[in-house]
C-alpha cells in the first residue's frame, strides 16, 4: 500500500522528523485560505487517488498538500528499503538529493552509500555515522541526518514498510534538515498489524486500475511503459516482461488474469488496460492448461466483439492444450495472432512504436 506524501509526513512527523508545515486542500478557495495561513511562498503537491479530479500521468487527483516552501542550501537522499540480493535490508544515504535516485543509481552508482543491516538488532548508531559520513554529508548536519536514518530504519521495520525515503531531505542555511517529500509503502499482507495505516488505505495513492484489479480479483502491477501485458499465469506474465524490455519495448504493467479465461474475465482485463492512457498496444500472453485453448480465444473473442471500436491493437500467442485450434478460431478482424511469444512480443512492441509517434 502506498500512502499519500501528506500521510507518509504526518507518520515522519509522529516520529520526530522536521517536516515543513502544511495543510491538505480539496478545492483552489481550499488552497488559497491554506497558503495564506502558512505564509508565502508556498508549494503545492498534487496528492493521486481513486476518484474524479484532474489527470496527472493516468492518477485522478482530488486533493493538494499546501506546504511551507524550504529555503534550502542543500538536498540529500536517505532511504531503507529490502535487498533482496543480500537478503538483507539497506539503508541508503546519498548527497544528491532532489533527483531522480533510481537514474543516480544506474549511472552513478558510486553516489549512494548503502549500509547493510542486521535485522535482528536493528540500525546501531555507528552504522548509521558511518553510511552518512562515507557519503560526504556535511558534518554540520552529520549527526542530524544519522538520527533520520535510524528514525527511518525504525519505522521501516516496526510499520512493515516495503520502502521508506526522504527526496530530498532539504538542508537549510540555519543547518536544519528538513524532510521536504516523504514515501512510505507499506506491505498490504502486514496491514492487519497496524489498523492505522489501514485506515489511510481507502485513501491511499493508487488509481482506477487499481481499484480495478481488487474489484476483478487480478494481480496488477502498474509500469512506466507503453505495452499492455495480460497473461494467465505470474511466471507467463514474467516472461513477458523481460521479453517487452529485450526487444526495446516498455512494459506497461503486470498483470495476471489468473485460471479461466472466459470472456468476462478477459473483458475485465481488456477494460483495465484499455483504461491506461499510456497503452499503446496490447499482447496477450495465453497457456491453455486445465482451460483449453479454444476456449480461451472464444473468451477473447467474445470479449472483443462488446467493444464497438478497439481502441488498441491487440496480439494474441496462444500455448498448450487445444492452442493450434484456438488459433484458428481467433478473430483476426479484432486481433493480430503470432505463432511465437518471441513473435507477439515484437509485433506488440512494433505496435507500440507506432501509436507513440
Amino acid at each position: 500500500m502506498k500512502l499519500h506524501e501528506y500521510q507518509a509526513k504526518g507518520v515522519f512527523d509522529e516520529a520526530g522528523i522536521a517536516v515543513p508545515d502544511s495543510a491538505l486542500a480539496s478545492s483552489p478557495d481550499e488552497a488559497v485560505d491554506a497558503a495564506e495561513s502558512i505564509g508565502y511562498p508556498v508549494a503545492i503537491k498534487a496528492q493521486g487517488q481513486v476518484g474524479g479530479g484532474m489527470d496527472l500521468k493516468g492518477l485522478h487527483v482530488e486533493d493538494v498538500l499546501v506546504e511551507a516552501a524550504v529555503d534550502f542550501d542543500d538536498e540529500l537522499y536517505v532511504g531503507v528499503t529490502m535487498d533482496r540480493g543480500e537478503g538483507q535490508p539497506v539503508a541508503m544515504v546519498s548527497t544528491r538529493g532532489g533527483v531522480d535516485i533510481e537514474t543516480v543509481a544506474a549511472e552513478e552508482p558510486d553516489a549512494i552509500v548503502r549500509e547493510h543491516v542486521d535485522p535482528l538488532f536493528g540500525i546501531q548508531r555507528y552504522e548509521s555515522r558511518k553510511a552518512v559520513y562515507e557519503a560526504g554529508v556535511d558534518r554540520e548536519v552529520a549527526g542530524d541526518v544519522a538520527s533520520i536514518l535510524r528514525t527511518l530504519y525504525d519505522l521501516w521495520a516496526e510499520k512493515d514498510a516495503t520502502e521508506i525515503e526522504v527526496n530530498p531531505l532539504m538542508v537549510t542555511a540555519d543547518d536544519e534538515v528538513v524532510a521536504a517529500d516523504a514515501v512510505m509503502n507499506v506491505d498490504d499482507d502486514a496491514l492487519f498489524r497496524h489498523p492505522d495505516l489501514a485506515d489511510m488505505g481507502e485513501t491511499a495513492a493508487g488509481d482506477d486500475l487499481e481499484a480495478k484489479a481488487d474489484e476483478y480479483g487480478f494481480d496488477y502491477v502498474r509500469l512506466d511503459g507503453d505495452v499492455g501485458i495480460i497473461g494467465n499465469g505470474a511466471g507467463l506474465v514474467m516472461t513477458t516482461l523481460d521479453l517487452v524490455d529485450y526487444y526495446g519495448g516498455a512494459p506497461a504493467n503486470f498483470l495476471d488474469i489468473g485460471g479461466g479465461a472466459k470472456a468476462e474475465r478477459v473483458t475485465n482485463a481488456l477494460d483495465m488496460v484499455f483504461a491506461d492512457d499510456s497503452v499503446e498496444a496490447v499482447v496477450f500472453n495465453i497457456f491453455g492448461g486445465i482451460t483449453r485453448g479454444d476456449e480461451v480465444a472464444t473468451g477473447i473473442n467474445e470479449a472483443l466483439e462488446q467493444f464497438e471500436e478497439i481502441p488498441k491493437p491487440v496480439v494474441v500467442r496462444l500455448a498448450g492444450t487445444n492452442a493450434e485450434a484456438g488459433m484458428e478460431i481467433l478473430n483476426t478482424d479484432l486481433v493480430t495472432v503470432e505463432a511465437t511469444l518471441e513473435s507477439a512480443v515484437q509485433r506488440a512492441v512494433e505496435y507500440a512504436e507506432e501509436g507513440s509517434r
